[in-house]
């Protein structure tokens, strides 16, 4: 590990891959207890960083400012803007820079930041050139890896022995009080999140699975279920399907308005079941074990945190994994909603009955 004071992080977004990359900051805080740790992200992302230890500060770039200045042709806004934002990064003196995004744009914050040592990823991991933009680049092999791998690799690139936390996602406990307040007395319940993005709703699972899911665990081992969603309209419209077509056997979530509410009402349950998303990844950061429901995306690339329990569940349709999904979303129709159950319950039965105690167990999929 070169010897460095400031330290950089990129990655940007989106909130699956900010939160995949903490184990691999974890590692690097246990490797440089002294140093200032800045994480470079967008504001969308940037809640689930604040409060996390291994980070001095978060620092936000103004993507939504400047697309602003850009649609509106205002070319010496963008200007301005650019140069404050590029003097106030060069002002932190950093000595290292870690480009964990990979793409033109982190490549190019990267050098901007005047880091005497920009460490990324070479050819494929580094896309879009961002390769050229650093001094010392990290080839990976193999070349189809998990998230959380290809990120550990670049700082073990650096000469980082030390391991990552075992919890990296730390819940803030006021957000955990306010949660276990809104949820009631009661046993711990279940949480599925059955809402994907604006962009992907080819990795949608059908509300009548979810259902399934819900009038099941509630019929074999007396567990409630709570449904989440987040800020979309058509994410709560399908968190309210799943509540309608359960029949009593679920209920809408506490609202969450942020990212850290979030991570606290994962950890107040005993099992997440939803698809391939963000809002899964921090459920297994967290510590609770997730039945990842899997369709279009790759099982090696986007699996779930080793150090939580875990089972993933696809159909294998023969188009599956594919880059960009589909209309018809066959391989998430495809998947069982008697497959999901088992799953479920395997991991309920091994896992602790009290919410947020997540233990060290096998993946496995289904």
């Amino acid at each position: 590990m070169p010897p460095a004071e400031r330290i950089l992080v990129i990655r940007l977004g989106a909130i699956g891959d900010v939160v995949r990359t903490l184990p691999a900051v974890s590692a690097l805080r246990a490797a440089c207890p002294a140093a200032r740790i800045t994480w470079l992200v967008e504001r969308a992302a940037s809640s689930i960083l604040e409060g996390q230890p291994w980070i001095d500060e978060v620092r936000i770039f103004p993507r939504e400012s400047l697309r602003t200045a850009i649609r509106g042709a205002r070319v010496a806004t963008l200007v301005r803007e650019a140069w404050a934002f590029v003097r106030a990064l060069r002002g932190e003196r950093f000595d290292l820079v870690l480009d964990f995004h990979g793409i033109l744009k982190s490549g190019l914050l990267a050098r901007a930041s005047g880091a005497p040592l920009r460490v990324g990823y070479a050819p494929p991991f580094g896309r879009e050139l961002a390769w050229l933009f650093a001094n010392a680049r990290a080839r990976l092999t193999p070349e189809r890896a998990s998230r959380f791998d290809r990120n550990e690799a670049l700082v073990r690139f650096l000469g980082v022995r030390a391991a990552s936390a075992a919890v990296p996602l730390l819940v803030d406990p006021a957000a955990r009080e306010k949660i276990a307040a809104a949820l009631g007395p009661g046993p711990a319940p279940i949480v599925v999140h059955p809402g994907t993005s604006a962009g992907t709703p080819h990795k949608r699972w059908p509300a009548a699975g979810y259902a399934a899911l819900a009038r099941a665990l509630r019929s074999k081992r007396g567990v409630f279920t709570v449904v989440s969603a987040g800020p979309d309209a058509a994410e709560r419209a399908s968190a309210a399907e799943v509540v309608r077509l359960a029949g009593g056997a679920a209920r809408l979530a506490p609202e969450t308005t942020s990212l850290a509410d979030l991570a606290a009402l994962f950890v107040q349950c005993r099992l997440y079941a939803g698809g391939d998303t963000g809002p899964m990844h921090v459920a297994s950061l967290a510590g609770t074990p997730v039945v990842q429901i899997m369709g279009p995306t790759d099982p090696v690339e986007n699996e779930p945190w080793s150090g939580t329990p875990s089972r993933t569940v696809r159909a294998g349709v023969a188009c599956s994994p594919c880059r960009r999904g589909c209309s018809a979303a066959t391989c998430m129709a495809a998947v069982s909603p008697q497959a999901v159950i088992e799953a479920a319950l395997t991991l309920l039965d091994a896992a602790p009955t009290e919410p947020g105690a997540g233990m060290a167990g096998p993946r496995a999929a289904s």
